[in-house]
């Protein structure tokens, strides 16, 4: 494949799909700034190797798993952990019609460990099986099982305690 021809398919794909990434990636670590730095180390990682990712069957699940494996060593490196900030409020990407219901889920997703928030957003926002989360994560389909289990557990309890909370201050 000539060098522009690459360059333009490559243009294409992310134009396409950028969007797509970015609210992925937002799902992933609950910051749009984080968010766009994610976008951009995938999208760096997928020009690298493009003449050989283009082949391949389902680009959006490669890039996908790019997306979440990045977010995944971004939360094992020191860095990460010497530089998270905690007990800011995460941006807000549109209105919705319950805002507070929206902010309470987005809180008691970002509480959750990074895997089972990677499984929850492949499984629930990307509406992968559980064999294609297990591809994607890199793991078996039992784990996706029990990550997913424990992690709808602890929203139900996390948004069970704020909607508790929201009556208690409404009174």
């Amino acid at each position: 494949m000539a060098k522009q021809a690459r360059d333009e398919e490559f243009t294409e794909y992310v134009a396409s799909r950028s969007n797509w990434l970015r609210k992925v990636a937002y799902l992933l670590c609950g910051d749009w700034h984080r968010a766009d730095d994610l976008v951009q180390e995938t999208i760096t990682k997928l020009y690298v190797h493009w003449s050989r990712i283009s082949r391949v069957e389902n680009v959006d699940g490669y890039a996908r798993r790019v997306l979440v494996n990045t977010f995944l060593a971004e939360q094992r490196s020191p860095w990460w952990r010497r530089t998270s900030r905690t007990g800011s409020a995460p941006d807000i990407a549109s209105v919705c019609v319950d805002l507070d219901a929206s902010l309470d889920l987005r809180r008691a997703l970002a509480a959750l460990p990074p895997r089972q928030r990677a499984t929850v957003v492949l499984r629930y926002y990307c509406d992968l099986t559980v064999d294609q989360a297990a591809e994607a994560l890199g793991c078996s389909a039992g784990n996706v099982k029990s990550q997913s289990s424990r992690a709808v557990a602890s929203l139900r309890s996390g948004l069970a305690t704020a909607a508790v909370n929201a009556e208690r201050t409404s009174r």
